[in-house]
């Protein structure tokens, strides 16, 4: 059964209250998997019977109509999925211990922990940054408010499993001038990280475009010329062992995952990241005393070995520049030592 589809007027007409899903079915696609399968895989935090649910809503249109959660997908078929945008609960206070490096009238430098996200989302939404923030202060930038209520203060951002400096306003002031200076690319960040292989040159840039995989929703990947958003990290290499690198990374953008998905990409993925295949020995011998070396790495560290060590900026009031400096965490700092002893 197929009719016509209203909704994408509804999403053109209050962009504020829908959320748009555009997905391309590769021509080399031959599973003829069924829609609703086919869309759960895609969408983060979705289930089937979500999807179903959004399928009979008429919230889903297969090549501009709308089909049943059973139509087999063919190669080529651009499925387009509009969904209404659930009200975002209550942001609350919560009493969790932070690492607050400077505190001034304008803003809040935070020596983050892995494991912490930054703010309030889907499926996170207690124990954030953000939550801290509010019971620590009560002052903190709404630019936007509208647009982020989930995140008051909240320039930039680390991944959930990144560990270092971030800073955070307090009012609107320090919030425009701190993006500002973001945008125009004029913030020092350095990271401190941990990769599969051995680059051969000392120093290098990895110049490629990232935006979203068109594999998976869930992930970021470099994309073909014209496609994507600038994305340049440069790097340092600061040791070098049997099958593995010690790196200082410097990013001159911040995209979403920049770093793990530059690396991965050069197929040098940063260790022990889950998502871009550095949870597993990918260089070297995977026997013996060395396979259990790492299994008892990748146990204890349970995160990409990736820390933001160095944050430095235009002060928002006085014009001074501030520069920060937060020493890698115990748990990469076992890692180094371990690859010290057992890898040189």
């Amino acid at each position: 059964m197929t009719k016509e589809f209203t909704q994408e007027q509804l999403y053109e007409n209050d962009r504020e209250e829908f959320t748009r899903y555009d997905l391309d079915v590769p021509e080399g696609h031959h599973e003829q998997m069924r829609l609703d399968k086919y869309i759960t895989q895609f969408i983060q935090n979705a289930t089937r019977n979500k999807v179903q649910e959004g399928i009979r809503n008429g919230w889903v249109r297969v090549n501009g109509l709308l089909e049943k959660a059973s139509y087999r997908v063919q190669p080529g078929d651009q499925i387009v999925i509009i969904i209404p945008k659930a009200p975002p609960p209550e942001t609350r206070a919560e009493n969790i211990p932070l690492d607050i490096v400077h505190e001034d009238d304008d803003l809040i430098v935070i020596d983050k922990p892995a494991g912490m996200v930054v703010h309030p989302s889907y499926g996170h939404w207690t124990g954030t940054l953000v939550n801290a923030l509010l019971y620590h202060t009560h002052q903190l930038s709404k630019v936007n408010d509208q647009q982020d209520i989930m995140r008051p203060g909240i320039v930039h951002r680390l991944d959930k499993g990144t560990s270092g400096l971030l800073v955070v306003a307090k009012n609107d002031h320090a919030h425009h001038h701190l993006s500002k200076q973001f945008a125009e690319k004029s913030v020092e960040r350095t990271y401190r990280t941990i990769i599969w292989g051995v680059p051969q040159q000392d120093e290098g840039t990895i110049d490629q475009p990232v935006g979203r995989d068109p594999s998976d929703r869930k992930k970021m990947a470099v994309q073909e010329p014209g496609k994507g958003k600038n994305a340049i990290t440069h790097f340092h290499v600061l040791k070098r062992y049997d099958h593995l690198a010690l790196l200082d990374v410097f990013l001159e953008t911040g995209r979403t995952h920049q770093i793990r998905v530059h690396f991965s990409w050069m197929r040098h993925p940063v260790l022990g990241d889950p998502v871009y295949g550095g949870d597993s020995v990918r260089y070297g011998p995977n026997t013996g005393s060395r396979k259990t070396m790492f299994q008892n790495i990748f146990s204890n560290l349970g995160r990409q070995c990736l820390h933001a060590r160095t944050l430095g900026f235009e002060h928002p009031t006085s014009g001074d520049w501030f520069r920060f400096t937060s020493e890698v965490p115990d748990e990469m700092e076992n890692v180094i030592q371990k690859l010290d002893l057992y890898c040189t």
